[in-house]
């Protein structure tokens, strides 16, 4: 429509006003055309890009290089880098700060930001917190690397309430035994919580696996503190902990590889003294887990230790003449005689206490278990 207004205007000598009215445009707009014709020829009709020449409420290039600088320092140094964090150290440096969306967008606009449109939104999970600090703690494990390629194991600790890093310790392996060692130096530093959560790993629990209860579980059953574990292949229950790992890692990532396993723990404390005392969360209000741990009063394990006999029922087959039980973490054989060899058989047990019978109720064997030796043999009259 451009070209046919001037070529009325232009070659035709048509007044402006006359093709104003006959194209349906306003009168202004045509001199406009004309005039770009004039000065730009040909190219002065092509369209052009209506973005306004300046954005009054955009930021300043000045705060937009600050929110990308502080973005570098903060990756660098293994720092949670999100808008939100941005615009705390802003607030704090300049009394007030932009918006959280307007820093994403600045972000963006930068190439910060991957659009992720596959990933869940958070909005669809269902979120808890425990109400007071020790009400609950959750525990996982989860691994490094060493400069030489050595696979090791940290396992963290951290509070349902407060987020503080109860404990975070590294060992080349965690055995039922370490985990065990770690939770009572916690308690002595924290005090014994509630409740404990964690998923079903070997060396927290052995039901799954038909194996009985590990050290922890026992321990815990003793101090009168709820054990509870996540589902399998759900990981989300113990989400605090999973998304714990990361921050660790995240961390862990901008330092030298450590050599060995007491330098990746000075790291790890060295990590843990900074994100306990001085680094804000977001989801305690800006507040450090330290502080948020100490506002509010602790929670304590029920008054009495839980009664709990220890019983349980467990399918097996006889092995060459004997039938494996795991008693507090250790395996223990007992002997039924090569002529059971084969034969399925149930394994009822109460503490110590063991009956081994057939499937139809005949009983091959009552006895008291022995926990200091591995084979329990058949005493025969």
């Amino acid at each position: 429509m451009a070209r046919l207004v001037v070529t009325a205007v232009v070659v035709e000598g048509r007044s402006k006003s006359e093709v104003a009215r006959q194209y349906g445009v306003s009168r202004r707009w045509v001199i406009t055309l004309v005039q770009r014709f004039l000065n730009e020829g040909e190219t002065g009709l092509e369209p052009r890009s209506r973005r306004p020449q300046r954005s009054p409420r955009r930021l300043p290039v000045p705060l937009e290089n600050e929110v990308v600088a502080l973005r570098k320092q903060l990756v660098e140094m293994g720092h949670d880098a999100g808008p939100h964090t941005i615009a705390f150290h802003l607030e704090r440096r300049h009394g007030t700060a932009p918006s959280p969306s307007t820093i994403w967008r600045v972000l963006t606009r930068r190439g910060f930001v991957t659009p992720q449109p596959h990933k869940r939104p958070k909005s669809s999970y269902t979120r808890f917190q425990a109400d007071q600090p020790n009400e609950r703690w959750q525990l996982d494990i989860t691994h490094w690397t060493l400069a030489d390629g050595t696979d090791v194991e940290i396992l963290n600790v951290i509070d349902d309430h407060s987020r503080l890093a109860i404990a975070s310790e590294a060992r080349r392996v965690f055995k039922a035994a370490d985990v065990l060692t770690s939770f009572r130096k916690a308690a002595i530093t924290w005090g014994t919580p509630a409740g404990v959560l964690s998923d079903n790993g070997a060396v927290f629990t052995g039901i799954p696996r038909g194996h009985g209860r590990v050290a922890l579980e026992l321990e815990l059953i003793t101090l009168g503190v709820t054990f509870r574990h996540s589902r399998p292949y759900h990981p989300q229950t113990c989400g605090k902990v999973e998304r714990f790992h990361q921050t660790v890692k995240n961390w862990l990532t901008t330092r030298p590889a450590p050599r060995t396993v007491r330098a990746l723990q000075a790291q790890l404390d060295r990590f843990c003294g900074y994100y306990n005392q001085q680094r804000p969360h977001r989801a305690l209000g800006r507040r450090t887990p330290i502080e948020a741990y100490r506002a509010r009063p602790k929670a304590t394990p029920l008054p009495a230790p839980i009664i709990d006999p220890h019983f349980r029922v467990r399918r097996d087959r006889v092995n060459q003449g004997v039938v494996t039980l795991r008693h507090n973490s250790r395996l223990h054989h007992i002997a039924l005689g090569r002529p059971h060899s084969g034969q399925r058989v149930l394994v009822l047990t109460r503490d110590l206490d063991i009956r081994i019978l057939t499937e139809t109720g005949q009983l091959l064997r009552q006895l008291t278990l022995d926990p200091n030796r591995n084979y329990q043999p058949l005493h025969r009259p």
